[in-house]
């Protein structure tokens, strides 16, 4: 039998690491790349016929109708995809205007997106409320799931402590990729965030219920001697799903094109992350508030 309890402060000093990190990521180092329905501004997507069109060229075209200044991701086989400030009907003629003098024929724009800055702070203020909302309505719903167990609201708020560290990671990677890969923020992320959301808790109420059962039985056996069989007994369960969900999010991730991209990074985060936090976050804050209580004082370890 593994002895995860034993090594929780390993846990806690990794997850710890990790969290600063994504934090200072987010605040002093380069930030999220936001996408338009964050900031607000227009994409267009281009598909030229002639596979060796390279960036500066496309940016020549944009400059030529005022847009120096674009985003302009090549995406591989002639594809490109630039994010501007917002072009209205004008500036979207003269773009084509100038594509059509050094491509006359020779492309398609595939998609045009374009966002106002209200309808984006809108964007942001939704989503921000949806994640709190989750996060209440998780917190109600474990408090009622575990209502029959002492002090439920312990495995309430630390789920949301692991839903928090899900996040933060997630958020942080994603930092990351956005300076690798161009990976965006946008509407899908938040969809993708708060898929995670149910995944990982979902996770967790399977670690947690395993402890509840372990609990009911007694056994004369300590809190930490529970939690830690219970975690024993339920990590290749979690583990098995994980992997196989994993695969899938893969194999989606391979061949369900540049779209998806940033939605599928999001999922396939999530599930790794909030896996490690059912198991070494959200069970070991279990233990260390049942044997010190939340703010260091010692509690009695019950049997």
């Amino acid at each position: 039998m593994i002895d995860f309890v034993g090594k929780r402060i390993w846990f806690a000093g990794l997850s710890a690491i990790l969290v600063i990190a994504s934090i200072a990521l987010l605040t002093v180092g380069p930030g999220l790349n936001e996408g338009i329905d964050f900031t607000g501004g227009t994409s267009t997507s281009l598909q030229f016929q002639d596979t060796s069109v390279r960036t500066d060229d496309v940016r020549t075209a944009f400059s030529a109708a005022g847009f120096g200044d674009a985003t302009i991701q090549n995406t591989g086989g002639g594809s490109f995809f630039i994010r501007t400030r917002v072009q209205d009907i004008q500036a979207q003629d003269d773009i084509l205007a100038a594509l059509d003098r050094g491509y006359p024929g020779a492309y398609t724009r595939t998609e045009v997106t374009t966002v106002g800055k209200s309808v984006a702070d809108d964007t942001v203020s939704n989503a921000i409320q949806a994640i709190v909302v989750a996060a209440i309505f998780i917190v109600l719903f474990l408090f009622w799931a575990f209502r029959a167990v002492s002090s439920a609201y312990r495995y309430g708020l630390a789920a949301v402590i692991a839903l928090a560290h899900d996040v933060l990671l997630t958020l942080g990677l994603f930092v990351i990729l956005g300076e690798l890969i161009n990976a965006e923020v946008n509407a899908s992320f938040i969809v993708g965030t708060l898929t995670v959301i149910g995944y990982s808790v979902n996770d967790t109420i399977v670690v947690f219920d395993r402890i509840r059962e372990n609990v009911r039985l007694g056994g004369g056996r300590t809190f930490r001697a529970l939690v830690n069989q219970s975690l024993n007994e339920s990590i290749m369960r979690s583990l098995g799903t994980s992997f196989t969900t994993g695969l899938v999010i893969v194999a989606m991730l391979l061949f369900g094109g540049e779209t998806l991209r940033d939605f599928l990074l999001v999922l396939l985060a999530g599930v790794v992350i909030g896996t490690y936090s059912s198991i070494f976050v959200a069970a070991q804050v279990l233990v260390f508030w049942e044997e010190r209580g939340f703010f260091g004082r010692r509690r009695p370890v019950e049997a």
